[in-house]
């Protein structure tokens, strides 16, 4: 059986031209630190991300990311440590299983992951999905280091069109 987690797909379909805008931000040094992706569950936002942060953080690498084709190379370096969430590049967050909200212990776990100093150049991605699962004190939390991101560090938060805290929502290019 395939494997439909966002962080597994190898190709994006028809997201063609947000992933081509994402490409140009970055090409022009111009992606926002706190980007906010919204639209109904389902539609590819998550999977759109992983797809961004694979092509910004495999340019270098053999197998970089196909941009003729939106599609992410298997052998991909990135890819592979991203799929077995080993990325020091890459942080994830999102609701545990057995909870009804996402804990303020993994943005507490997120944030002293931050303040490591990373061990290459390369930019670090905060990735939070179902955003809309933050609690009142995760937000807080949260606040605090979105408002003053470290160096070379991007968030992008997924929400899927509910309703969020409109502090967070003004802090973040919405996209």
């Amino acid at each position: 059986m395939n494997n439909i987690e966002p962080v597994s797909q190898t190709k994006l379909f028809g997201l063609d031209k947000y992933m081509n805008e994402l490409i140009q931000l970055n090409q022009e040094d111009n992606f926002p630190k706190k980007l906010l992706i919204s639209g109904y569950k389902g539609i590819g936002k998550s999977t759109l991300a992983y797809h961004y942060i694979n092509y910004a953080l495999s340019k270098d690498q053999n197998f970089h990311y196909d941009k003729k084709n939106f599609e992410i190379n298997p052998e991909n370096h990135t890819y592979k440590i991203t799929l077995n969430r080993t990325n020091p590049n890459l942080n994830t967050i999102d609701l545990n299983q057995d909870r009804k909200k996402i804990d303020i212990n993994q943005i507490r776990t997120m944030i002293h992951n931050l303040s490591r100093s990373s061990f290459n150049n390369k930019p670090r991605f905060i990735l939070i999905d179902n955003i809309e699962f933050l609690n009142i004190n995760s937000v807080n939390a949260l606040l605090k280091i979105i408002e003053e991101p470290p160096e070379n560090t991007f968030f992008i938060l997924i929400n899927n069109n509910k309703n969020i805290l409109a502090t967070l929502k003004s802090r973040c290019v919405n996209y």
